[in-house]
């Protein structure tokens, strides 16, 4: 998966903006509901907050209060730094992060808790709840034609190819593998959950 993220990172942002490879890509009311997601973030209480997996910074920047992003891929995070100056950047393990315990007030993470298999899921969990109380993730959204747990096959600008694990969710199933909480945002494409707050 490293390796993957760091080869994608110069066109990760093709996606969120349906540039690239996903302009011709039927996604309706995709771009509505992006923005939608990134408002609901926008309107989380301001918090002192460790982005887990912040790729490319492109969620990151809206996150209210003070900021450090955490990614293992260096390109992903020269992007997000040069994105989000105002915003601290580590490169680091998220199965390890490299705090102290109770660090933060809430630990953030966008499209990685579903790439995500056991017990690297279990480890991730236990890791954001050491180092804080709340934890919010957003992820892809289970909808119709896809399955809950694929393995897919991407092709990158390149012409490399990559099976990627991917899970989508409801946002229930979400809320109970996380210990309950709310919903913050939940459509077609986008889920976003909060718990622990």
């Amino acid at each position: 998966m490293e390796a993957y993220y760091e080869a994608r990172a110069p066109e990760y942002d093709d996606w969120w903006l349906g540039t690239g490879r996903f302009e011709e890509r039927d996604r309706p009311g995709w771009e509505e509901e992006r923005e939608a997601l990134v408002a609901a973030i926008a309107g989380l209480p301001p918090a002192r907050t460790l982005d887990v997996a912040c790729g490319t910074g492109y969620l990151t920047q809206h996150l209210p209060g003070e900021v450090i992003g955490l990614d293992q891929s260096a390109s992903m995070l020269e992007l997000a730094s040069a994105r989000v100056p105002t915003a601290a950047f580590v490169q680091a393990d998220a199965l390890r992060l490299p705090f102290q315990e109770g660090t933060f007030e809430r630990v953030f993470t966008s499209h990685f808790y579903g790439h995500l298999e056991d017990p690297a899921r279990t480890r991730f969990l236990g890791e954001a709840r050491r180092v804080a109380p709340e934890l919010v993730v957003v992820d892809s959204a289970l909808r119709p034609g896809v399955q809950p747990v694929e393995v897919q096959e991407r092709t990158l600008n390149d012409s490399s190819r990559w099976d990627v694990y991917k899970r989508f969710f409801e946002p229930q199933e979400l809320l109970d593998a996380l210990g309950g909480g709310e919903t913050i945002y939940a459509e077609r494409w986008f889920v976003a959950v909060r718990s622990g707050s």
